[in-house]
């Protein structure tokens, strides 16, 4: 009974957002009212010389961006909350679309001034294509922008989802006065200060006159003209469409001012689902089987630069995960055991005895783990959906130190296990070409690669329009391909064969030449 208490306790969630819509910031509230931090860090700040928790790497907190998704785990009102914080920019959108394969639930924040943008709609096609219930939180609100209205229909409209208001704002940008708390019936009034916050006042009936006393005639008048609209145009709020990903409940608020913040956490803790089934090549796993199984979603390098080690995020999908207890490594066919298992505080971690479907465990990696790994307690079971996409961008990576070079081969070795970027090794020349989906990848990797294993590398253009994954049934056909496109090959860190394609052109004639090869453009196939 108390194994599945556990597992109905805990929350695991991603927020999600295009970059500067204050994703990073929530967070840091969401962790201050959970009592994981005291002081929150000023995100952009550069006066008081501290930065936000989740942003722990030295190039997060310089640029001011998320470039890693962070987990952090702390307890809040009897639940266990794990948030997976994610890079906002879409040059790491890989990243995030991975952390979704971990995730129960999903908050999106907005910017209330530009409304729903890009990567805020590549990101919701992911969640309805995976059915992730989503919870939408505008934020900025002490800042001027957009009727809420307005915003609402555009998120219904962009995001194709239905929407159903939870608290609504009374005033905006300079004359922001707090919320009305819809969910729980009362008035949320708040002064803008960064580190605490302000009581609530219970109001069941808003047209009792006591509410002018408190918001002032003019706003009294215009939120119970809002509210009616509200009611009269949104249907009530309805858990089982939300859980089943038809509905998202919005909550209006200020991240960086703590307006709104306790009210959707109160609200998320209620109705955001326990750890959910998921599913397998061979079947359905459901989190409260005895069974431990669980499966790398993220490895990251160099977490601790003292020690020069990797660690790999597993999100446990069943049962109980125990310290020093044989698992089995589905890929590798052998036992494992792990004596030190931590939780996360973003860098900070600590040593865990136990964890439980739904928790994010961290297993020191010495090279036996790649994304997609499957631990079971004994079970052949392979968990889907984490493939490496091609990349649309290429460059050589040279050495520009001799005397570095082991440095530098670990430094890529390790930094390519994340899965940020792709290492192919040309099979005409034997150089090494480094794949990403966009250019700020290659400083973060050149800035990582100096500052994390004191190597320098320099990069070198190499025009290419795209790499693809080929496989044949055909093996005769298959050694026609490779003997022709010789030029054209190279070989993946798996040491699956590859093509790299310099135009468009020639992509198409390969595979019209070539009728009984397939080419893939994700590395899961």
């Amino acid at each position: 009974m108390a194994f599945e208490k556990e597992i109905l306790r805990r929350r695991t969630f991603a927020i999600i957002s295009h970059p500067d819509a204050g994703k990073t910031t929530l967070t840091e509230k969401l962790l201050l009212f959970g009592g994981a931090i005291h002081v929150a860090g000023a995100v952009k700040s550069n006066k008081i010389k501290k930065t936000a928790t989740s942003d722990w790497m030295e190039i997060e907190k310089q640029r001011g961006i998320s470039v890693a998704t962070s987990v952090m785990g702390f307890e809040y009102r009897d639940f266990k909350i794990n948030i997976l914080d994610t890079p906002g920019h879409q040059d790491f959108a890989e990243d995030t679309f991975r952390t979704l394969t971990a995730v129960d639930s999903v908050v999106i924040v907005i910017d209330c001034a530009k409304g729903v943008e890009t990567q805020t709609r590549k990101l919701m096609q992911v969640c309805r294509m995976r059915k992730t219930p989503v919870i939408v939180f505008i934020n900025k609100m002490d800042r001027e922008g957009k009727d809420p209205f307005d915003l609402l229909d555009e998120i219904e409209a962009e995001l194709g989802i239905n929407v159903r208001p939870l608290s609504w704002p009374i005033n905006g940008g300079m004359h922001f006065k707090g919320v009305y708390n819809i969910y729980k019936e009362r008035l949320d009034l708040y002064t803008p200060n960064k580190q605490r916050i302000t009581e609530s006042i219970e109001f069941k009936n808003l047209y009792d006159d006591k509410l002018i006393d408190f918001i002032g005639d003019d706003d009294t008048k215009k939120l119970r003209a809002d509210m009616e609209l509200v009611n009269g145009v949104y249907n009530p709020f309805d858990d089982a469409d939300y859980l089943a990903g038809n509905l998202a409940p919005v909550f209006f608020g200020s991240a960086l001012n703590n307006f709104g913040v306790k009210e959707l956490l109160d609200c998320f803790i209620e109705i955001a689902p326990s750890p959910q089934p998921t599913q397998a090549v061979e079947r359905i796993v459901h989190p409260n089987e005895e069974n431990f199984t669980g499966f790398v979603f993220k490895i990251h390098a160099n977490m601790d630069p003292n020690h020069r080690s990797c660690i790999a995020f597993v999100k446990i999908c069943s049962g109980k995960f125990e310290r020093n207890v044989n698992y089995k490594h589905v890929r590798h066919g052998k036992l494992m055991r792990f004596s030190s298992p931590t939780a996360f505080m973003a860098q900070k971690k600590e040593t865990v005895d136990e964890a439980y479907a739904g928790d994010i465990v961290g297993l020191p990696d010495t090279g036996n783990f790649k994304i997609g790994d499957t631990l079971t307690a004994g079970e052949e079971l392979h968990f889907k959906g984490l493939p490496s996409f091609s990349p649309e961008m290429f460059k050589y990576i040279e050495n520009s130190d001799p005397m570095k070079t082991k440095q530098l081969n670990k430094g890529i070795e390790q930094l390519m296990d994340e899965g940020v970027a792709q290492l192919f090794i040309h099979q005409n020349n034997g150089r090494k070409i480094i794949g990403t989906v966009g250019q700020l990848q290659f400083e973060v990797i050149e800035y990582r690669l100096l500052h994390e294993y004191g190597a320098q590398c320099r990069w070198e253009a190499i025009s290419l329009y795209k790499a693809c994954w080929f496989e044949s049934d055909n093996d005769e056909e298959l050694a026609d391909f490779k003997r022709r496109k010789f030029q054209y090959l190279a070989k993946d860190k798996e040491g699956r064969d590859v093509f790299l394609a310099d135009s468009n052109y020639v992509l198409q004639m390969a595979q019209n030449d070539f009728k009984n090869i397939r080419f893939h453009f994700s590395s899961e196939f």
